[in-house]
């Protein structure tokens, strides 16, 4: 699973981390995304994350606005 690979790849983060992020990845996916899609929502999700948002329900809900560009 993408997001679990690109948080070890990381580095950073506590098995609970890993956990939390793990299930938010669970929630947004979606049955047969693309691997490439896929690897987005990990990054923006684990983005997210190390800019602050650690509520699981707030993590599910901001991939999910437009990017601010």
């Amino acid at each position: 699973m993408p997001v679990y690979r690109k948080a070890k790849e990381a580095g950073v983060f506590n098995p609970s981390d890993v956990a939390l992020l793990g299930r938010v990845f669970d929630r947004l996916k979606i049955e047969g995304q693309s691997e490439q899609r896929r690897e987005a929502l990990a990054s923006r999700i684990i983005a997210n994350y190390l800019a602050g948002v650690t509520d699981e329900d707030e993590l599910v809900s901001v991939p999910k606005l437009p990017l601010g560009r």
